[in-house]
């Protein structure tokens, strides 16, 4: 069979992998020169399937609220009356409640740590590198009232399942020994044990190279117009260099994937959530943390990278938007520097931004979508490095026609059209 794959961020390069190791003839197209330049390309690097769960929440709303109030709010919106995100935002809030939110917990879950023993599986299976680091997450509570949402996450985290240790201060330091430096308090903290780190566009580019030496196909630099069809099916799409044809085609394009769909009749409830990260060099390996780092009163996230860290976070629902703010650096670099003043080579850090392709209940949209021979592999949002190995081995399987491994309630475009 031969599959195209739409996009070539960390999805579709998981999706290839997949499809190639079935035998197919696999072709990806990317608009943009290489593979993982984009939403793939400068992300938290976290793969934490322990923390997998919906922005939608209770309580959120109000929440959001008070964090854009704030003098460096880690959550902005814009309020030009745009139609896409008056839409998305009234289904997110119509999923604020602690029923939704357990049942879409429950969902990303069941995709997330499947999804990471399916990226150990990978990489016992390729010789690719990515700066790959298992040694866990610290999530880092600066006050009591962090500390008791520590405890009531911790609950969540024991009916799930899931390893974890409740610290106090001082065993949080102990835990992560960089943070003694630390100008912030460190109240207490949440230890999750079996998540990991590493670098997506170096997962990208490695396995990119991988699948070329396998017979894969990449289209670099190609625009796709419009998907082609025939008599109810999906055969291929049209490119800035012409058409492609396939027997299947899978979507994987982020946030450009409602755009191309919307045409064929497939509303994809998918918006893009901004966000920001530096990256920095390592100065001294004694100095910098040996683990992932999630400061919960800031809400960002510094993960280890070999001889880097990468500071992320913010939320900023502003469109497609991708101008970069000196005022969200200059958050990320205070921020890190109040947990890891010294070791770290601020003063040279890069700056990225992109765009997180968010549902608004939280789980991705995978397989099916209304069309014979067309896929879905869409909305991770900022779940997107922790779950693709998983949503795009399911995707395989069904391309392949065959029964994923793990159940697919709640995680297909039916939910949103019920």
């Amino acid at each position: 069979m031969k599959v195209l794959i739409l996009g070539a961020g960390v999805v579709g390069a998981a999706t290839a992998y997949y499809l190639c190791r079935e035998g197919h003839e696999v072709e990806v197209v990317e608009r943009h020169s290489a593979a993982g330049m984009e939403t793939s390309f400068g992300n938290a690097g976290g793969l934490c399937p322990s923390f997998a769960a919906p922005w939608a929440a209770p309580g959120m709303p109000m929440k959001v609220l008070k964090m854009a109030l704030k003098a460096d709010p880690p959550v902005r919106f814009s309020l030009w009356p745009e139609l896409e995100r008056l839409r998305w935002t009234r289904r997110w809030l119509m999923e604020c409640n602690a029923t939704r939110f357990r049942i879409n917990k429950l969902r990303m879950q069941r995709v997330a740590h499947y999804s990471l023993a399916c990226l150990k599986r990978l990489m016992a299976e390729t010789p690719i590198a990515f700066d790959f680091h298992a040694g866990g997450v610290l999530q880092l509570f600066q006050t009591e009232a962090e500390c008791q949402y520590g405890n009531i996450a911790a609950s969540a985290l024991k009916e799930f399942g899931i390893p974890h240790n409740v610290l106090n201060g001082r065993d949080a330091l102990a835990v992560e020994p960089a943070l003694r430096e630390a100008t912030s308090k460190v109240a207490g903290g949440l230890h999750l044990p079996s998540d990991a780190s590493g670098d997506s566009h170096i997962f990208c580019q490695a396995l990119t190279a991988w699948l070329r030496g396998q017979g894969v196909k990449f289209h670099f630099g190609t625009q796709v117009r419009r998907l082609l069809h025939e008599g109810g099916r999906v055969v291929g799409c049209e490119t800035a260099s012409g058409a492609l044809k396939a027997d299947a085609t899978v979507v994987a394009l982020g946030n450009q994937a409602p755009a191309l769909l919307a045409p064929l009749g497939i509303k994809l409830p998918v918006y893009p959530l901004k966000g920001f990260s530096i990256t920095a060099l390592v100065t001294n390996p004694d100095q910098a943390p040996t683990m992932s780092v999630m400061d919960e009163h800031n809400k960002v996230m510094i993960s280890r990278l070999g001889n880097r860290i990468r500071v992320a976070g913010m939320a900023e629902l502003v469109g497609h938007d991708l101008s970069l703010k000196a005022d969200r650096r200059d958050v990320l670099v205070r921020v890190a520097r109040s947990l890891l003043p010294n070791g770290i080579d601020y003063e040279n850090a890069t700056f990225w931004t992109g765009l997180r392709p968010m549902t608004p209940d939280g789980p991705p949209i995978l397989g099916i979508s209304g069309w014979d021979g067309l896929f879905l592999n869409s909305g991770h949002g900022s779940n997107g490095w922790t779950q693709a190995c998983g949503t795009s081995r399911v995707v395989a399987d069904l391309v392949c026609g065959r029964e994923p491994e793990i159940d697919l309630d709640g995680l297909t475009i039916e939910r949103f059209r019920q």
